[in-house]
């Protein structure tokens, strides 16, 4: 099959969503289908896939796109672009990510009549909220609230980062529309516990300033409000203001400026270290340095992909008690309640004065990523929502003949 994966965003930029539309895109052409990404003007190439961008917008090239109002000026660019493409190449499906890929392919490749696969990936209004895009209860609220409904039902088929987000859906728009859940997957190849050897890992440690025989906790993503940055702080500070001598490495962007300031504020610094942007190559060999990783994210209805990095890595986490989190992680996560960053410390100062437990926990953690979350039956499962889309074949996760490519070059 040709299958044209639709991502309004400024791909590839490192962090959870990007991470996702990749590792789908390199599953499915290891299956043999040729996947095609259409994404914004912005971005970084990667090697083996076929990325088409839009034009840029004439007055503002240089953006960090996010939840800007600029992204209306985008999306109107990323909808010329998807007509040209349509008109000149023959794609068998279009899997669309975020609710703005539903709602433009749903709408504009119509006439084309080509399945749309919605990748949904949360809320758009929770998103819009987490990131103060939006107020509750506002007249935006409602209008993205309404918008959001249009595009959950605009597609032939959703496929989502969790069960709970399928569950919910299932609820509400019923049996319309095929929903299957899609996990985010983990390549257990690339992350791996032994990544570094011993050397290696004390001569990284150094160079961020860390000693051999400090304790270190992890945290990769993007440093956004709605991932709990803030209450990543207050933990350390806790924990520094006990005497717990604890160096926390945090790595994403934007904002590692802003959130310096802020972890010097609460008296965090210098047990807390901003590594800025960490190219996703990069993202094993950083992991390795800790002894175990937090999830503080604050979303409910988003996915959290990055723990399945922190498992196939053998490290323990701690995670605000979220039904993404816990659907990775099951019994062999450590939760602490939501927002409650005294709790967060608690449990990472438990975990820290228990290396057997630590151990145990990473130990089961990395076999369930390898046997539960591979991204090779996350594209079987897309395979599967494929065809029985355009045959009509039973939605299970088999292989079955291989389709004809009719692909128009």
């Amino acid at each position: 099959m040709h299958i044209l994966s639709l991502a309004p965003t400024s791909f590839f930029g490192d962090y959870g969503c990007h991470v996702r539309i990749l590792e789908e895109a390199r599953a499915l052409q290891a299956l043999g289908h040729r996947v095609t990404i259409l994404t914004y003007y912005k971005g970084n190439d990667v090697p083996g896939i076929r990325i088409v961008r839009t034009a840029p917008t004439p007055w503002h090239r240089d953006y960090e796109v996010g939840s800007s109002r600029h992204k209306f000026a985008f999306d109107i660019l990323l909808s010329i672009r998807l007509l040209r493409v349509l008109s000149r190449n023959r794609f068998d499906v279009i899997h669309a990510h975020l609710h703005e890929g539903a709602l433009i392919a749903g709408v504009l490749a119509r006439p084309w009549h080509i399945p749309v696969v919605f990748d949904y990936q949360g809320s758009l209004t929770d998103e819009l909220l987490q990131h103060r895009f939006i107020r509750p209860n506002s007249i935006a609220h409602a209008l993205f609230r309404h918008v959001e409904q249009i595009a959950d039902r605009i597609p032939h088929a959703i496929l989502t980062s969790t069960r709970h987000a399928a569950d919910a859906l299932q609820s509400r728009l019923g049996d319309c529309i095929p929903i299957q859940a899609l996990p985010d997957g983990v390549n257990a190849q690339v992350f791996r516990p032994d990544v570094l050897s011993p050397e290696e890992r004390a001569a990284l440690r150094a160079h961020w300033g860390i000693r051999p025989d400090e304790p270190v906790v992890v945290f990769l993503g993007l440093l956004a409000h709605h991932q709990g940055i803030r209450s990543l702080i207050e933990a350390a500070a806790r924990l520094k203001a006990q005497g717990r001598h604890v160096r926390w490495l945090v790595m994403g962007y934007p904002g590692a400026d802003f959130w310096q300031q802020i972890a010097a504020a609460a008296g965090a610094l210098p047990e807390v270290v901003f590594t800025g942007r960490v190219a996703y190559p990069e993202a094993p060999r950083m992991l390795a340095l800790g002894d175990l990783a937090v999830a503080p994210k604050l979303s409910l209805t988003e996915g959290s992909g990055k723990i399945l990095n922190y498992m196939a890595m053998g490290l323990p986490t701690v995670a605000f008690d979220t039904p993404a989190q816990r659907e990775y992680l099951g019994r062999f996560g450590v939760y602490a309640p939501i927002g409650d960053s005294e709790a967060l410390a608690c449990r990472v100062a438990d975990l820290l004065d228990q290396p057997e437990r630590r151990r145990m926990l990473g130990r089961q953690l990395r076999q369930i990523a390898v046997h539960q979350f591979s991204w090779e039956r996350a594209a079987i499962t897309m395979t599967a929502m494929y065809r029985h889309l355009l045959f009509g074949a039973a939605l299970h996760p088999a292989h079955s003949q291989q389709h004809r490519d009719k692909t128009v070059l």
